[in-house]
């Protein structure tokens, strides 16, 4: 089932790269987006790369390709962590939304939700894994903090 993400992103990069040759090739799926809502996603996609860096500097080198943990893993909760379990999801969400808006394309749209579904099941995997692991400690850390959205 993980193996499953791989094509789906890959097909939304993919598309990415036609759209920043020639946007003309994925006319088929323009969608008139409001020009306020395409300026929006400027920020969005802002806000995401921030979001980005910043998980990856708390990650350090825990920063895996997989959903495997290394030997030498540490549990991180600082930095985004701090609120939520899966910060560099929610950056690639606002990014997937950011480029929908700006592009104003249905196929980002379509791609870019198959995605996140796909990274919605494979969080299961993984905190299956980092119970694992890491046993009480992260249990205690779910309690603690939402898996995409900061708990109230």
């Amino acid at each position: 089932m993980l193996l499953t993400l791989r094509p789906v992103g890959l097909a939304f990069l993919a598309g990415l790269v036609v759209y920043l040759i020639d946007p003309a090739k994925l006319w088929w799926a323009h969608m008139p987006l409001p020009d306020k809502l395409r300026v929006l996603g400027v920020g969005v996609g802002f806000l995401g790369g921030l979001l980005l860096v910043w998980t990856l500097r708390a990650l350090g080198k825990n920063l895996t390709d997989t959903v495997a943990t290394r030997r030498a893993h540490t549990l991180v909760i600082r930095g985004p962590y701090r609120w939520v379990r899966h910060p560099f999801y929610d950056a690639v969400a606002l990014l997937i939304l950011a480029v929908f808006l700006i592009a104003s394309n249905a196929y980002f749209l379509v791609t870019g939700v198959a995605t996140l579904a796909l990274i919605w099941v494979r969080t299961r995997k993984e905190e299956e894994l980092l119970l694992a692991r890491f046993g009480n400690q992260y249990r205690a850390y779910m309690i603690r903090t939402g898996r995409f959205f900061p708990r109230p």
